[in-house]
């Protein structure tokens, strides 16, 4: 688990520092002084985000071993719903408002809030459908009681199901961001794939399961489109590379986040309920489900420059 955090979180800081030494100048000027600073900014920035996440991982923990003796299973996943949700919102939040202060420094962070927030959006956003395929075969494990490897190709089909429906919904999605509210989609895209884990977690049959990924898919595909459009919106003109480089905080800090926090919970309840085979991760896809929620919630900081 930490040798994936740590590939995770190396990947984001590799992949952010080439975007923002990307220039748009031919290449036969003399390219500026490289400026060191930024190094140790990135160091800094990866290290505060690596530890806010391993700091609130294990807090999660910690207070999930205070529950070992609560017998309610209602109350039992109730409590460690609200831990994984709490722990997931304080790792996105504080994760990006800390690494973007260090990045860019308390002036410059207040007058682009709003592209703060959208990192916050994307980071919650994709926290959820990232790991939703990554823990599909254990959720369809668990949600229909299918043994061991026989749900591999259920969990496949499920993703093939999510995956054509990003792909038909991305096109139109981004044409409509050119002509409606780019963040007005972003949020109808949150509430959608939110609905689509309600379907998803509301019935023990294969067919609803993939009526819901598909609801999921098309959400995520409208989601891409739109949210990419408001972030180029978001970005200042003459930084733009240095701040859609600073995005990538989401890309690859929601795989850390998910996995991290959310797999030892969803490990924690499977094991104290032994009864309801996999549902931790029955659980886990609630968590995720408001944290599709969260992603519109944070939308409120977000002023549309278009």
């Amino acid at each position: 688990m930490w040798a994936a955090i740590v590939v995770a979180i190396g990947v984001m800081a590799v992949s952010t520092l080439l975007t923002m030494f990307v220039r748009e100048k031919p290449l036969r000027e003399t390219p500026p002084p490289l400026d060191w600073r930024l190094f140790g900014r990135l160091f800094l920035m990866t290290a505060v985000f690596t530890a806010i996440i391993l700091g609130l991982g294990e807090a999660s923990e910690w207070l999930g071993r205070q529950m070992e003796s609560v017998s309610s299973t209602t109350t039992l996943l109730l409590a460690m719903g609200a831990i994984g949700v709490v722990a997931m919102a304080a790792t996105v939040v504080l994760g990006v408002w800390a690494s973007m202060r260090i990045s860019l420094g308390v002036d410059e962070m207040r007058q682009n809030a709003s592209f703060c927030w959208w990192v916050v959006n994307r980071l919650a956003f994709l926290i959820g459908v990232n790991n939703m395929s990554v823990f599909a075969i254990y959720f369809l494990q668990g949600r229909l009681g299918i043994p061991g490897e026989a749900a591999a190709g259920p969990a496949a089909l499920l993703m093939v199901v999510v995956g054509a429906l990003i792909l038909v919904f991305a096109i139109p999605s981004g044409w409509l961001a050119d002509r409606l509210s780019r963040k007005w989609l972003v949020a109808a895209s949150g509430i959608l794939a939110a609905i689509g884990v309600v379907v998803v977690m509301s019935s023990p049959s294969l067919t609803v399961i993939y009526v819901g990924g598909a609801l999921i898919g098309a959400a995520t595909g409208a989601f891409f489109a739109s949210s990419w459009a408001l972030g180029t919106d978001l970005a200042p003109k003459e930084t733009a590379g240095k701040y859609l480089g600073l995005s990538n905080l989401a890309g690859a800090g929601a795989g850390a986040v998910g996995a991290y926090i959310g797999g030892p919970i969803a490990d924690f309840i499977t094991a104290r309920i032994p009864g309801i085979p996999g549902i931790g991760y029955v659980l886990l896809f609630g968590i995720f489900g408001v944290l599709f929620l969260l992603s519109v919630l944070v939308l409120i900081g977000v002023r549309e420059t278009r």
